[in-house]
């Protein structure tokens, strides 16, 4: 205990050896103690710079920074924290011009499990606490995303001038609730199958990523076909990902599929964020995911419930809708989100990202 005159240093110092309550390393190893100040009556200002707008429970550091500061220096009279993010990311998307600090790929190892609408929940999770989200479908022979966010109509293309003075024709996404948005449905008819093979998937997976006009984003989304095909293998080569988030729904046969895409992810050096839930209750049980995670040493990112406002908002292409505060979906969709956010930011910080895959 303190009780002579306190310096914005000795705060500073002092709120530094918090320990983070996510991430666990202390607040001034991480470097999230941005300023500290005394105003004229004694009261302290401390803010705090969180790695993610989706940051959970930031109630947590307001306590352990309010007592330690008020047992220390007692003479403190009022301690006010305050917020601000700057989310952590590595930009890796640099040699395609993608301007995104973080990419996840949504996946799941068979169709059928919700994939396409965690993928969207997730965008809109995301934009909802703050944060830049772009949403691509990259889920070419059956794209879920443009029903689901109720877009309709095709991207309008805009003409931009190249370093060499040549003419560059860029897609605009579409936008829905602040997503930005592109999927392979925008441009082929409704009830049109794609047949395509591999280079063909390969080509339009690197223009969606290449030649729209994604701006500078936070985190892109990108909603994956469901299996262990082409697809995850072309963003592997073409970008850095900072990881998978693996869908799956409780029963036995979606959990064995489920596997094979985590080893999918891993061979090609992905890394796994986690895994959800979806569709957890009383029809195709509950807590298959969690303990699968637990078996192949992954995260659990959480569990969605089987809710009915899910399917509606889905089916009216609303489903921003799902994040109003008094939907009974919103707690467990944004639990999901905000644990795949952290996990995104404690892998940047803890632990050193895994190497490109190299093709031979």
């Amino acid at each position: 205990m303190n009780s002579g005159p306190v310096s914005e240093t000795e705060i500073i110092q002092l709120v530094g050896q918090i320990t983070d309550p996510e991430i666990h390393r202390t607040l001034g190893e991480l470097k999230m103690v941005k300023s500290a100040k005394l105003t004229a009556d004694g009261s302290s200002l401390v803010e705090i710079e969180l790695p993610t707008p989706a940051y959970p429970r930031r109630e947590r550091i307001t306590t352990a920074i309010t007592e330690a500061l008020q047992n220390r220096y007692p003479q403190i009279g009022h301690v006010s924290v305050t917020y601000s993010h700057v989310v952590k990311g590595l930009d890796t998307g640099g040699a395609i011009g993608l301007k995104a600090k973080n990419v996840i790929a949504v996946g799941s190892g068979k169709g059928g499990v919700g994939k396409s609408t965690v993928a969207a929940c997730l965008a809109f999770g995301l934009q909802n606490c703050g944060a830049r989200v772009g949403l691509m479908d990259a889920d070419v022979y059956g794209p879920s995303i443009p029903h689901l966010l109720g877009i309709t109509g095709k991207p309008s293309i805009m003409e931009e001038t190249g370093p060499g003075g040549e003419t560059i024709n860029r897609i605009v996404p579409m936008v829905s609730d602040g997503v930005k948005c592109i999927s392979m449905g925008f441009f082929m008819e409704p009830e049109k199958a794609v047949v395509w093979r591999g280079p063909l998937l390969h080509r339009a997976i690197t223009q969606f990523l290449k030649d729209t006009d994604w701006g500078e984003l936070d985190y892109l989304i990108i909603d994956l076909p469901p299996g262990t095909g082409d697809v995850s293998l072309t963003l592997s080569q073409l970008l850095g990902l900072a990881g998978a988030v693996v869908v799956c729904s409780p029963q036995q046969v979606a959990l064995l599929d489920a596997v094979k895409a985590i080893s999918m992810y891993r061979q090609v050096k992905i890394p796994v964020l986690g895994m959800v839930e979806n569709m957890s209750g009383e029809i195709f049980g509950r807590g298959g995911t969690r303990n699968k995670a637990e078996e192949m040493g992954v995260p659990f990112l959480g569990e969605i419930p089987m809710e009915a406002q899910i399917r509606i908002q889905g089916d009216a292409g609303k489903i921003s809708e799902l994040f109003k505060h008094d939907n009974p979906a919103r707690p467990f969709l944004q639990a999901m989100c905000e644990q795949t956010a952290m996990q995104i930011a404690r892998q940047l910080l803890q632990t050193p990202r895994m190497p490109t895959l190299e093709i031979l």
